[in-house]
């Protein structure tokens, strides 16, 4: 079985949409100020992952594997460095899988899924019936080798430079976690 994509760049709709990310980093580029001229792209690059999904564009400019429910990126307080916290659907765990003794017969069900799409359930679902939906955690340090650097202020090549930055920060998160999904599904 190949390895999944867990987080690509949708360039087709974006390009159909009017290059949407990059009107919108540049309508948007003061939320990079902070990060002007910084010797290390994290914070940049963080940012730029940040504008790349909802609630900032919606439908996102970086899309998802249909397990994956969120994907923030953020410094590590401690040194500094690039960490993805990663919320995954996961099946039930073996000792709650292999046997519904648990269950007590109150019906429980596990995530809702519509066209193979793992969703949140409605308020009427949960006023009916009791939900068990297990996720996994992931937090993964990300290299910053392939990382743009900093811009040292606002300029033309912002919108290039936010984009390379989210590409790397996808292919990263892919590289990492689509061995682990792989698994997941099967």
């Amino acid at each position: 079985m190949p390895t999944p994509s867990v987080a690509w760049i949708d360039q087709q709709y974006d390009r159909e949409n009017g290059e949407r990310y990059a009107t919108h980093v540049r309508a948007l580029e003061a939320v990079f100020t902070e990060h002007w001229g910084d010797i290390s792209p994290v914070g940049f690059a963080c940012t730029a992952w940040r504008l790349a999904g909802v609630p900032y564009l919606d439908p996102g400019y970086v899309r998802f594997h249909r397990r994956v429910l969120s994907a923030v990126c953020e410094r590590n307080e401690w040194d500094g460095s690039l960490t993805a916290h990663v919320q995954l659907v996961s099946p039930a765990p073996e000792g709650l899988a292999k046997t519904q003794v648990w269950g007590q017969d109150r019906g429980w069900r596990g995530w809702p899924a519509v066209m193979g799409q793992y969703l949140t359930p409605s308020a009427e679902e949960m006023s009916r019936f009791p939900h068990v939906r297990p996720l996994l955690l992931v937090d993964l340090p990300l290299p910053l080798n392939d990382l743009p650097p900093t811009p040292e202020g606002p300029g033309p090549d912002l919108p290039e430079l936010a984009a390379r930055a989210v590409s790397v920060l996808a292919r990263e998160l892919s590289d990492a976690l689509g061995p682990l999904i792989a698994q997941l599904d099967r």
